[in-house]
């Protein structure tokens, strides 16, 4: 996503646990028409620090696009998981993503132009076996986010969900190794059966979940609002 927003002419702020992999990353990106991008290292689980180190960048730099991409709780079933769990993915997926959205929006509105974006899971569709917390959490953020795109939309600020099917990153890779290892198979057959419930018949490469995320933030998305878009091969069994 940062490749992409930077390869329109965006300047991008990036936001992750871990520096150098943020540095290697804001290094990439192109800088052809003269943007100065920046990184903030952060962890979710410290929501109040978040703030305060999102605050001081916003301070410097305003943002107009607000990207939430948060990595999935842990596999499980819902009744199995314990009620700190919850809690923890709650804060991490619903708690800091609100106090992002508050920090940016005084620019957002200033400028009659702003972008919320939130990558989740096609489970807000269709719930996935196996994924109970991540499916609820997901939930909450996808009935969040169209609740503020009826509250928003009237200051030119819209609120979208981005639904990512199965993308070939380590989030998969490990979700392959753990059913494979459930099962008792091999990695490989494991792979082939999850690609076979595809219809485009293979995984996303993140490219393409990214390029759904650039033009949702584009202005030739402006009366796009309050969507969940399934970026999936069809897979979704729903409309």
């Amino acid at each position: 996503v940062a490749v992409a927003l930077a390869s329109l002419g965006a300047e991008v702020t990036c936001l992750a646990r871990s520096g150098p992999a943020l540095a290697r990353l804001v290094d990439s990106l192109d800088r052809s028409a003269g943007q100065s991008h920046a990184y903030i290292v952060a962890d979710y689980g410290e929501p109040e620090r978040v703030s305060e180190r999102v605050a001081k960048r916003i301070a410097a730099s305003p943002a107009q696009v607000l990207v939430n991409n948060t990595g999935g709780p842990a596999e499980g079933p819902a009744h199995a998981a314990a009620a700190d769990d919850y809690r923890q993915a709650f804060e991490q997926h619903l708690v800091c993503s609100q106090l992002l959205l508050q920090l940016t929006l005084p620019a957002m509105r200033a400028a009659g132009y702003g972008r919320v974006i939130n990558i989740i899971s096609t489970s807000v569709k269709q719930p996935i076996p196996g994924l109970g917390v991540s499916n609820t959490i997901r939930g909450a953020v996808a009935n969040w986010a169209k609740t503020l795109a009826q509250e928003l939309g009237p200051d030119g600020i819209t609120v979208n969900n981005v639904l990512p099917g199965f993308t070939d990153t380590d989030r998969l890779h490990e979700l392959l190794a753990g059913r494979a290892e459930r099962m008792g198979e091999k990695l490989e057959e494991v792979r082939r059966q999850m690609q076979s419930t595809v219809p485009a018949r293979r995984f996303a490469d993140a490219a393409e979940i990214a390029a759904a995320v650039a033009f949702l933030a584009s202005p030739a998305a402006a009366y796009i609002n309050g969507i969940n878009l399934p970026v999936d091969g069809g897979r979704t069994g729903s409309l």
